[in-house]
């Protein structure tokens, strides 16, 4: 079965992307639960690989992160 991705940026509203922040399938609308795999890229990017078990359809979103200075 062929997947088809496409890479989407997200932006989140609250400093912490988990909770009510998960994404949803843009062609079925359901919710996703957990990144099929994660990459750190650069910069303090962060690549999620999701795939829908609903529809099957796959994409990537990226997030920012901070840094936190260590004492």
């Amino acid at each position: 079965m062929a997947a088809f991705a496409e890479v989407r940026s997200t932006v989140a509203f609250r400093p912490d992307p988990r909770g009510s922040d998960l994404p949803t399938c843009p062609v079925c609308a359901d919710t996703m639960v957990a990144a099929e795999a994660s990459a750190y890229l650069h910069d303090n990017v962060i690549s999620y690989l999701w795939t829908c078990d609903t529809c099957g359809y796959g994409f990537v979103t990226k997030h920012s992160v901070k840094k936190f200075a260590c004492n």
